[in-house]
């Protein structure tokens, strides 16, 4: 949604309203884009972001299965020349 600044000014709260549903809200000046109105995401501190990245990790490692080696999975195609077969 593009709206000229000299609109805005009367519907600023509407256009945050939108902005936090995640609609484009852009404000122009002159005809052309001059800021977009984006909501605030809160940021994680250093040690939550840890928490997280180490919590994946380990979900992750428990699904792992263990198996050939991907650098190895292809070898059975191939002769002791290393031609294929």
């Amino acid at each position: 949604m593009e709206i000229p600044v000299s609109k805005a000014k009367g519907m600023l709260t509407e256009l945050v309203r939108r902005a936090e549903t995640g609609q484009d809200v852009v404000l122009t000046r002159h005809g052309r884009a001059a800021v977009s109105l984006v909501p605030v995401r809160p940021q994680l501190d250093p040690d939550a972001k840890r928490a997280a990245i180490a919590s994946i990790c380990a979900a992750a490692a428990q699904k792992r299965i263990a198996g050939a080696d991907a650098a190895r999975s292809q070898d059975f195609l191939y002769g002791e020349s290393g031609l294929p077969d």
